[in-house]
Protein backbone atom coordinates (compact mmCIF):
# COMPACT_ATOMS: atom_id res chain seq x y z
CA UNK A 1 0.00 0.00 0.00
CA UNK A 2 2.86 2.38 0.75
CA UNK A 3 4.37 1.97 -2.75
CA UNK A 4 0.94 2.20 -4.33
CA UNK A 5 0.38 5.65 -2.75
CA UNK A 6 3.73 6.88 -4.09
CA UNK A 7 2.78 5.72 -7.60
CA UNK A 8 -0.55 7.56 -7.42
CA UNK A 9 1.16 10.84 -6.38
CA UNK A 10 3.74 10.47 -9.18
CA UNK A 11 1.00 10.04 -11.78
CA UNK A 12 -0.78 13.14 -10.45
CA UNK A 13 2.48 15.17 -10.65
CA UNK A 14 3.04 14.10 -14.27
CA UNK A 15 -0.52 15.04 -15.14
CA UNK A 16 -0.18 18.50 -13.59
CA UNK A 17 3.14 19.10 -15.41
CA UNK A 18 1.57 18.26 -18.78
CA UNK A 19 -1.37 20.61 -18.09
CA UNK A 20 0.96 23.51 -17.18
CA UNK A 21 3.03 22.93 -20.34
CA UNK A 22 -0.07 23.12 -22.53
CA UNK A 23 -1.21 26.34 -20.87
CA UNK A 24 2.13 28.21 -20.47
CA UNK A 25 4.09 26.70 -23.35
CA UNK A 26 7.74 25.78 -23.31
CA UNK A 27 10.78 28.16 -23.48
CA UNK A 28 13.00 27.85 -26.56
CA UNK A 29 15.56 30.61 -25.73
CA UNK A 30 14.21 33.05 -28.39
CA UNK A 31 11.42 34.56 -26.33
CA UNK A 32 11.16 38.38 -25.98
CA UNK A 33 12.19 39.71 -22.59
CA UNK A 34 9.42 40.69 -20.21
CA UNK A 35 7.88 44.08 -20.88
CA UNK A 36 8.95 46.90 -18.55
CA UNK A 37 5.91 49.19 -18.12
CA UNK A 38 8.21 52.12 -17.14
CA UNK A 39 10.59 51.88 -20.12
CA UNK A 40 10.18 54.24 -23.17
CA UNK A 41 7.73 52.96 -25.76
CA UNK A 42 8.81 52.16 -29.30
CA UNK A 43 9.04 55.31 -31.41
CA UNK A 44 9.65 57.68 -28.49
CA UNK A 45 13.32 57.97 -29.36
CA UNK A 46 12.88 57.60 -33.12
CA UNK A 47 15.20 60.22 -34.53
CA UNK A 48 14.55 62.54 -31.59
CA UNK A 49 10.96 63.16 -32.71
CA UNK A 50 9.44 63.10 -29.26
CA UNK A 51 5.90 64.38 -29.00
CA UNK A 52 5.29 66.28 -25.76
CA UNK A 53 2.02 67.64 -24.51
CA UNK A 54 1.72 71.35 -23.68
CA UNK A 55 3.26 72.13 -20.34
CA UNK A 56 5.68 69.24 -20.35
CA UNK A 57 9.30 70.09 -19.80
CA UNK A 58 11.91 69.36 -22.44
CA UNK A 59 14.45 66.55 -21.97
CA UNK A 60 17.65 67.36 -20.11
CA UNK A 61 19.69 67.52 -23.34
CA UNK A 62 17.24 70.00 -24.89
CA UNK A 63 17.28 72.18 -21.79
CA UNK A 64 21.07 72.31 -21.87
CA UNK A 65 21.06 73.38 -25.55
CA UNK A 66 18.48 76.05 -24.87
CA UNK A 67 20.58 77.37 -21.96
CA UNK A 68 23.66 77.46 -24.16
CA UNK A 69 21.79 79.45 -26.81
CA UNK A 70 20.61 81.99 -24.26
CA UNK A 71 24.08 82.23 -22.81
CA UNK A 72 25.64 83.16 -26.18
CA UNK A 73 26.98 86.75 -26.18
CA UNK A 74 24.58 89.16 -27.82
CA UNK A 75 25.80 91.58 -30.51
CA UNK A 76 26.86 94.93 -29.14
CA UNK A 77 24.46 97.82 -29.61
CA UNK A 78 25.49 100.62 -31.91
CA UNK A 79 26.94 103.56 -29.99
CA UNK A 80 24.73 106.61 -29.68
CA UNK A 81 25.29 109.33 -32.25
CA UNK A 82 27.10 112.44 -31.02
CA UNK A 83 25.26 115.44 -32.44
CA UNK A 84 27.34 118.12 -30.70
CA UNK A 85 29.74 118.62 -33.66
CA UNK A 86 26.79 119.96 -35.68
CA UNK A 87 26.44 123.05 -33.51
CA UNK A 88 23.13 124.88 -33.81
CA UNK A 89 21.66 122.05 -35.90
CA UNK A 90 22.33 119.42 -33.19
CA UNK A 91 18.93 119.55 -31.47
CA UNK A 92 17.05 119.37 -34.75
CA UNK A 93 19.16 116.46 -36.00
CA UNK A 94 18.62 114.58 -32.75
CA UNK A 95 14.85 115.11 -32.99
CA UNK A 96 14.86 113.77 -36.55
CA UNK A 97 16.90 110.75 -35.48
CA UNK A 98 14.43 109.95 -32.69
CA UNK A 99 11.53 110.11 -35.14
CA UNK A 100 13.47 108.12 -37.75
CA UNK A 101 16.19 105.92 -36.17
CA UNK A 102 17.58 105.20 -39.64
CA UNK A 103 18.62 108.82 -40.05
CA UNK A 104 22.30 109.57 -39.49
CA UNK A 105 23.88 112.96 -40.31
CA UNK A 106 27.04 111.48 -41.88
CA UNK A 107 25.06 109.23 -44.22
CA UNK A 108 22.67 112.07 -45.02
CA UNK A 109 25.53 114.37 -46.04
CA UNK A 110 26.94 111.68 -48.35
CA UNK A 111 23.56 111.30 -50.03
CA UNK A 112 23.11 115.07 -50.30
CA UNK A 113 26.44 115.38 -52.11
CA UNK A 114 25.32 112.88 -54.73
CA UNK A 115 21.96 114.65 -55.09
CA UNK A 116 23.69 118.02 -55.53
CA UNK A 117 25.84 116.71 -58.37
CA UNK A 118 22.85 115.08 -60.09
CA UNK A 119 20.67 118.17 -59.83
CA UNK A 120 23.34 120.57 -61.08
CA UNK A 121 24.11 118.29 -64.02
CA UNK A 122 20.46 117.62 -64.88
CA UNK A 123 19.59 121.34 -64.81
CA UNK A 124 22.45 122.19 -67.18
CA UNK A 125 21.38 119.45 -69.60
CA UNK A 126 17.70 120.29 -69.35
CA UNK A 127 16.91 116.80 -68.03
CA UNK A 128 13.55 117.51 -66.43
CA UNK A 129 12.81 113.81 -65.94
CA UNK A 130 15.73 113.36 -63.53
CA UNK A 131 14.91 116.62 -61.76
CA UNK A 132 11.32 115.56 -61.12
CA UNK A 133 12.43 112.64 -58.95
CA UNK A 134 14.64 114.85 -56.78
CA UNK A 135 12.71 118.10 -56.40
CA UNK A 136 9.58 119.08 -54.53
CA UNK A 137 6.72 120.15 -56.85
CA UNK A 138 7.23 123.92 -56.36
CA UNK A 139 10.99 123.75 -56.88
CA UNK A 140 10.56 121.48 -59.88
CA UNK A 141 8.13 123.98 -61.39
CA UNK A 142 10.73 126.77 -61.11
CA UNK A 143 13.55 124.65 -62.54
CA UNK A 144 11.41 123.32 -65.39
CA UNK A 145 10.20 126.86 -66.19
CA UNK A 146 13.78 128.16 -66.40
CA UNK A 147 14.78 125.27 -68.68
CA UNK A 148 11.80 125.89 -70.95
CA UNK A 149 12.54 129.64 -71.18
CA UNK A 150 16.17 128.91 -71.98
CA UNK A 151 15.15 126.47 -74.70
CA UNK A 152 12.70 128.90 -76.30
CA UNK A 153 15.37 131.62 -76.40
CA UNK A 154 17.82 129.22 -78.03
CA UNK A 155 20.24 129.62 -75.18
CA UNK A 156 22.70 126.96 -73.96
CA UNK A 157 23.95 126.61 -70.42
CA UNK A 158 27.48 125.35 -69.92
CA UNK A 159 27.91 124.13 -66.36
CA UNK A 160 30.75 121.99 -65.06
CA UNK A 161 31.07 120.98 -61.44
CA UNK A 162 34.79 120.81 -60.68
CA UNK A 163 34.25 119.54 -57.17
CA UNK A 164 32.76 120.10 -53.74
CA UNK A 165 35.23 121.62 -51.32
CA UNK A 166 32.94 121.63 -48.29
CA UNK A 167 29.46 120.43 -47.29
CA UNK A 168 28.06 121.22 -43.84
CA UNK A 169 24.68 121.11 -42.13
CA UNK A 170 23.54 124.63 -41.30
CA UNK A 171 20.13 123.93 -39.77
CA UNK A 172 17.72 121.10 -39.01
CA UNK A 173 14.23 120.86 -37.59
CA UNK A 174 11.31 118.48 -37.21
CA UNK A 175 7.94 120.10 -37.91
CA UNK A 176 5.29 117.55 -37.03
CA UNK A 177 6.32 114.59 -39.16
CA UNK A 178 8.31 116.62 -41.70
CA UNK A 179 12.07 116.67 -41.30
CA UNK A 180 13.94 119.63 -42.81
CA UNK A 181 17.72 119.80 -43.16
CA UNK A 182 19.58 122.75 -44.69
CA UNK A 183 23.07 122.20 -46.08
CA UNK A 184 25.73 124.65 -47.21
CA UNK A 185 27.46 123.49 -50.40
CA UNK A 186 30.76 125.14 -51.29
CA UNK A 187 31.86 124.12 -54.79
CA UNK A 188 34.07 125.05 -57.69
CA UNK A 189 32.11 125.42 -60.94
CA UNK A 190 32.47 126.65 -64.50
CA UNK A 191 29.27 128.34 -65.66
CA UNK A 192 28.49 130.19 -68.88
CA UNK A 193 25.31 130.99 -70.80
CA UNK A 194 25.49 131.19 -74.57
CA UNK A 195 22.91 132.65 -76.91
CA UNK A 196 21.63 130.86 -80.00
CA UNK A 197 24.64 132.10 -82.00
CA UNK A 198 27.08 130.64 -79.43
CA UNK A 199 28.15 133.97 -78.00
CA UNK A 200 28.67 134.12 -74.25
CA UNK A 201 26.08 136.36 -72.63
CA UNK A 202 26.78 135.46 -68.99
CA UNK A 203 29.64 133.81 -67.09
CA UNK A 204 33.02 132.65 -68.37
CA UNK A 205 33.56 129.18 -69.87
CA UNK A 206 37.33 129.44 -69.30
CA UNK A 207 37.36 130.17 -65.57
CA UNK A 208 36.10 128.36 -62.50
CA UNK A 209 34.47 130.19 -59.64
CA UNK A 210 33.57 129.48 -56.04
CA UNK A 211 29.83 128.97 -55.62
CA UNK A 212 28.01 128.79 -52.27
CA UNK A 213 24.50 127.31 -52.17
CA UNK A 214 22.08 126.77 -49.32
CA UNK A 215 19.75 123.88 -50.11
CA UNK A 216 17.00 122.55 -47.87
CA UNK A 217 15.85 118.95 -48.16
CA UNK A 218 12.63 117.57 -46.69
CA UNK A 219 11.18 114.13 -45.93
CA UNK A 220 8.06 112.90 -44.14
CA UNK A 221 9.39 110.50 -41.48
CA UNK A 222 6.14 108.49 -41.61
CA UNK A 223 6.54 107.77 -45.31
CA UNK A 224 7.86 104.43 -46.54
CA UNK A 225 9.68 106.34 -49.27
CA UNK A 226 13.26 106.88 -47.98
CA UNK A 227 14.01 109.67 -50.47
CA UNK A 228 14.52 113.30 -49.54
CA UNK A 229 13.35 116.13 -51.81
CA UNK A 230 14.86 119.54 -52.43
CA UNK A 231 12.32 122.10 -51.23
CA UNK A 232 14.30 125.34 -51.19
CA UNK A 233 17.43 126.86 -52.78
CA UNK A 234 19.20 130.03 -51.69
CA UNK A 235 22.40 131.81 -52.66
CA UNK A 236 23.83 133.70 -49.65
CA UNK A 237 25.23 137.16 -50.28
Amino acid sequence: MHYFDILIFALIAVFLALRLRSVLGSRTGEEKPPTDPFSPRQGENDGGKVVRFPGQSAPAEAREVEFEEVAKPQPEEKPAIDFTPYGAAALGLEAIHKADPGFEPAGFIAGAKAAFEMIVGAYAKGDVRSLKSLLAPDVYKNFAGAIEARSKAGQTLISQLIGLSNVTIDAARLSGTEAHVTLRFVSEQVNALNDKSGAVIDGDPTKSEKVVDLWTFMRDVRSKDPNWFLVETLTPE
